[in-house]
């Protein structure tokens, strides 16, 4: 199982760095389901993990141009505040006991993992959906008008994401860049890199303010795994067409978001 655990890690690093997204999603199931660590610590650990692999991506992309610095600082302040408030204050305030219905009980681990499934659900359909090419920017387009409002918006959403499942959010952020800051596809992949990275690594911070013991062993043996995987992926990236490849990985997450509901839920 360990085994398993490890080589899926190097994928998780690798789809990150191919797509610049939907990697992520799989590493806490990684940390829950292989290395049997529950799922609060594992959303906490995860941000270590993605940020850290997300940082030698965005290295690697910043290097060949691809990183809108500007864009990128707009949408990942508010950011910070979103995972780190969500690490610091909105997980711990969330009662031991979320709901109970007869003798069903959905406690605070349970529910997280259910919110991780549906996010996942969630990434799946971004990915598999057919989209018509947007627009990409011009100097003239923002001279036009920056959205400045909207993507400071969305940061401090998937922020607060991100905090709560441990997820990078690139599925919710290089659609944004495409879309409202009008991007390239191969620059809003290295510019989410760029955002995955500052935010979850700020976020990882407010877990280090808590009393719990971290395990360095396991953190960093799945991150330096990851961080192979993402350099193998943007390598791959030159060869490999993400428009091909990110339906058939929403395929993959679908069915494994719809797996962890069920397990869940049963």
């Amino acid at each position: 199982m360990i085994l398993l655990a490890y080589i899926c890690s190097i994928l998780m690093g690798s789809t990150l760095g191919l797509i610049g997204g939907g990697g992520s999603i799989l590493t806490v199931p990684i940390l829950v389901y292989m290395f049997g660590i529950d799922p609060i610590t594992a959303t906490g650990y995860s941000l270590f993990v993605v940020g850290s692999t997300a940082l030698v991506g965005s290295i690697t992309y910043f290097r060949k141009g691809l990183v809108d610095v500007k864009t990128g600082i707009i949408f990942a302040l508010p950011s910070f505040v979103g995972v780190y408030m969500m690490r610091r204050f909105g997980i711990p305030a969330l009662p031991e006991t979320i709901f109970t219905v007869g003798s069903y009980t959905i406690d605070k681990a349970t529910f997280i993992m259910l919110v991780f499934g549906a996010v996942m659900l969630a990434t799946a359909y971004s990915m598999i959906r057919k989209s018509s090419p947007k627009p990409e920017h011009t100097q003239e387009s923002l001279a036009e008008g920056y959205p400045y409002v909207l993507i400071a918006a969305e940061g401090l959403i998937v922020g607060a994401v991100t905090g709560l499942v441990g997820a990078g959010g690139g599925f919710l952020i290089v659609p944004a860049l495409v879309m409202l800051a009008r991007l390239p596809m191969k620059q809003a992949v290295g510019t989410s890199l760029m955002i995955i990275a500052i935010k979850s690594l700020f976020g990882f911070s407010g877990e280090l303010q808590t009393e719990a013991a971290i395990d360095w062993e396991t953190l960093l043996s799945v991150s330096g795994l990851a961080v192979i995987g993402i350099i193998i992926g943007g390598r791959l990236s030159q060869h490999v067409p993400s428009k091909t490849l990110m339906p058939a990985f929403g395929i993959f997450v679908f069915l494994m978001g719809s797996v962890i509901l069920g397990l869940e839920l049963a």
